[in-house]
């Protein structure tokens, strides 16, 4: 049976020192892995890149959907995992459901992997 993994609070950007800083920590080192893990995935790499480049900064549920050519419920059960990373942030209004990328969750992983990516 293998292993669970701990709960973990992903609600705001990773935040320890780089990776290159030295050795990590374990919760340090889960917390990125957790986040790294979210965005493994070709279709949440998408996904991410078309909230970051529409017009509004956001998209609904269903013009990802669309766009992705994958079903609602595909689409759905990745914005979760995005959401539990803190990677990504969701709205209901009305019928639908909003999405919008949290750039300083992305960026605090960029600086948490290369401490010189962003300057």
């Amino acid at each position: 049976m293998p292993k669970a993994l701990p709960v973990i609070d992903t609600t705001e950007p990773v935040c320890c020192a780089p990776v290159a800083a030295g050795p990590l920590s374990d919760d340090d080192a889960l917390q990125i892995a957790t986040r790294l893990k979210a965005i493994a995935d070709p279709a949440r790499v998408k996904i991410v890149s078309l909230l970051f480049n529409s017009a509004s900064g956001e998209l609904n549920s269903g013009e990802l959907a669309a766009k992705l050519e994958l079903t609602e419920s595909t689409v759905s059960h990745h914005l979760s995992q995005l959401r539990k990373a803190g990677l990504v942030t969701s709205d209901r209004r009305g019928m639908n459901v909003f999405h919008r990328v949290r750039p300083e969750a992305l960026q605090a992983l960029c600086i948490v992997l290369d401490p010189d990516c962003c300057t």
